[in-house]
């Protein structure tokens, strides 16, 4: 196979003003099959699984077939802190591509993540873009997709099934109990160890075949893990926002008597497993950091992995397909690859290496892909440089910030902006002076971004009730402070249309980068190090750390550790930790309240005073969801 000729299945879109509903808009426009979108990347059926008429999964042998041809260009979209209605960083996404695709005549891929079912029937609504610029078929994108979320899910939770129920056992049983019940005999009487086993064997420095061999001290090393129950960092995870699952008690019932604990649920894109299948590399690459994973300490201070468990060959089997991206297509018929779905407050907040891969060999030199970090390019940005660029060797040429004059408005000193109430009149309204204060939000973006060797473009998405000054005074702002291009965007009234001016400006960006990829630290700095690197790049004078937090540090540090990248949960809402401090604040202590080790996705993520299981708001957005039961079309999504 060859990397794509220029896209044959766009489709010109009829736009309507006003703009309908974002679900209204999806189901007007009846989508391609899926394996036109195929054909025109130049694959087979052979590189595809089919989900239905307008999703398939690429199979990963893509990347082997292509190994030698040429990558295209590798744009990451983020944005300026957004207010809790969001900026329209994956509408900017999608319009882009569009553009590109539709207008311009040019190979392009999207590549977003999965959004989550907790956001989407909670407070913020779907992720599949908006208006004119969206993935379709919207429902199913937002929904259950192709089940990887529900199969992150599911081996999240059988781990930590094997968690409480190893301790259980080894409680109620002897050494030679358990080495009995772990190689149990054969129907000639034989003991024996199973693939899985001998990991830990080795881990253990025990070079002995066969079970009958082990000394009583071996058989205890390794039948016996002695997982301290205070120290276990892994939790369950549902794909749901509930609050109520925050904090909770497990081992109640009859039969585990004396074995309760506190504990808690994640949102299920929280989980390390999500964070495995989006910077893994291959299904060899993705056995081993599932094994890796650390669930916890043993009482004597060790780290116990979920191959120590016996568990990471079953949580690969129930990830096999998951590894795959989904193949979906935008209103303007240009392919998306939907891959992985962290967030980027409690996660890295990046789409999957091996869609971006396969992306970039499919459209071939002087082809696009673009890609979205999520929320502010503080957050999602950064880790996607400092973590999932690392992990890739992927360069991107071309870094966009996407802005709205609502959210400068904000930062500038405006009312508070509250999801379900109507916006305060300063936003519908011509105020220059209020935008032009809150673009020191946008510059602090510009120079933080700007400091990986990218050129910036910035993408201000219009709305309706934005003024020509405004816009100017953005533009001009953007200019002043170091980017190489700022551009006004109607993509959402428009579709591709209306980002031509900024598909421009990508390709001329990209074809002018001067400079090697720059990180923010190295892997050589110590934990403490490269959280303090951090902490400045948000405008912080300095790091506050628990006394838990303390303990973690030295702990992982000793044990080996130190050497990965960091991965911050901090609110989207604020360069700082507070999200009521707006614009770009200064000389603030960030406090560090724990730090955990997700040693199989290959970081460690800190964990500041977010959640990591959002709630539900007062009027969540599934009252407006429905079915339509004469059609059988979902209503009300957005």
């Amino acid at each position: 196979m060859s990397s794509s000729s220029s896209l044959k299945t766009v489709r010109q879109l009829q736009v309507a003003s006003p703009v309908p509903a974002d679900i209204d808009i999806a189901n007007s426009v009846e989508p391609f099959h899926i394996s036109e979108i195929a054909k025109d990347l130049n694959l087979s059926p052979k590189h595809y699984d089919l989900y239905g008429k307008y999703k398939a999964k690429v199979l990963l042998s893509v990347i082997d077939e292509l190994k030698g041809s040429g990558d295209g260009y590798y744009v990451v979209v983020g944005g300026i802190t957004p207010t809790p209605l969001g900026e329209g960083k994956s509408t900017t996404t999608v319009g882009l591509c569009q553009a590109l695709g539709a207008f311009q005549d040019k190979k392009v891929v999207t590549c977003l993540r999965q959004p989550s079912q907790g956001p989407t029937f909670g407070i913020k609504g779907g992720a599949a873009g908006g208006g004119y610029s969206q993935v379709i078929p919207m429902d199913e994108f937002n929904l259950h997709l192709t089940g990887d979320i529900h199969a992150i899910t599911a081996a999240n939770n059988l781990l930590a099934a094997a968690i409480d129920t190893r301790i259980f056992h080894e409680a109620t049983q002897s050494d030679k109990a358990l080495m009995n019940r772990l190689c149990p005999p054969n129907k000639e009487g034989k003991r024996s160890f199973n693939d899985i086993m001998f990991r830990r064997l080795t881990k253990l420095g025990i070079s002995k075949t066969s079970p009958e061999d082990l000394t009583p001290e071996e058989v205890k090393k390794f039948a016996r893990l002695d997982i301290d129950p205070d120290s276990i960092t892994w939790r369950r995870v549902m794909d749901i926002n509930d609050r109520f699952l925050r904090k909770i008690t497990i081992g109640q019932g009859h039969d585990e008597k004396g074995m309760v604990r506190e504990t808690a649920f994640d949102i299920s894109v929280a989980s390390e497993i999500m964070a495995v299948l989006a910077l893994t590399t291959s299904l060899a690459d993705m056995r081993e950091r599932l094994g890796k994973m650390v669930i916890g300490n043993r009482k004597a201070g060790d780290p116990v992995t979920a191959d120590d468990l016996g568990v990471g060959g079953a949580l690969t089997v129930l990830m096999k397909d998951a590894i795959n991206p989904t193949l979906m297509q935008t209103l303007e018929g240009t392919p998306v690859l939907v891959h992985a779905g962290p967030f980027a407050n409690i996660a890295h907040g990046n789409s999957s290496i091996v869609a971006d891969k396969i992306a970039l060999k499919l459209v071939g030199p002087g082809g696009f892909v673009v890609t979205e970090a999520g929320f502010g390019a503080d957050i999602g940005t950064e880790k996607f440089m400092n973590i999932k660029c690392r992990y890739s060797g992927l360069t991107p040429q071309c870094a966009i910030i996407v802005a709205t004059i609502r959210a400068l408005k904000m930062h500038g000193g405006g009312p508070d902006v509250v999801a379900g109430k109507p916006l305060n009149n300063a936003y519908v309204t011509e105020n220059v002076a209020l935008v032009a204060a809150g673009c020191i939000n946008l510059a602090k973006h510009i120079s933080n971004t700007k400091a990986y060797g990218v050129n910036v473009v910035v993408a201000v998405n219009k709305f309706s009730t934005d003024s020509e000054a405004e816009l100017n005074a953005v533009r001009n702002s953007a200019l002043a402070a170091g980017a190489y291009d700022a551009v006004i965007c109607t993509h959402h009234a428009h579709g591709g249309k209306g980002a031509v001016d900024l598909g421009i400006a990508v390709q001329r960006a990209c074809e002018n980068v001067t400079q090697p990829l720059k990180f923010l630290y190295p892997l050589d700095f110590s934990i403490k190090e490269k959280i303090e690197a951090i902490a400045r790049s948000y405008g912080a004078s300095g790091v506050e750390y628990s006394e838990q937090a303390e303990k973690q540090i030295e702990m992982y540090s000793k044990q080996g550790f130190s050497g990965l990248p960091i991965c911050m949960a901090k609110t989207q809402y604020s360069f700082s930790h507070n999200a009521s401090e707006k614009g770009a604040p200064t000389g603030f202590v960030l406090p560090i309240r724990d730090v955990r080790a997700s040693i199989g996705a290959g970081f460690i993520p800190l964990v500041g005073t977010m959640s990591t299981m959002p709630g539900l708001p007062t009027r969540p957005c599934f009252y407006d969801i429905d079915l339509d039961t004469s059609t059988g079309r979902v209503i009300g999504l957005s």
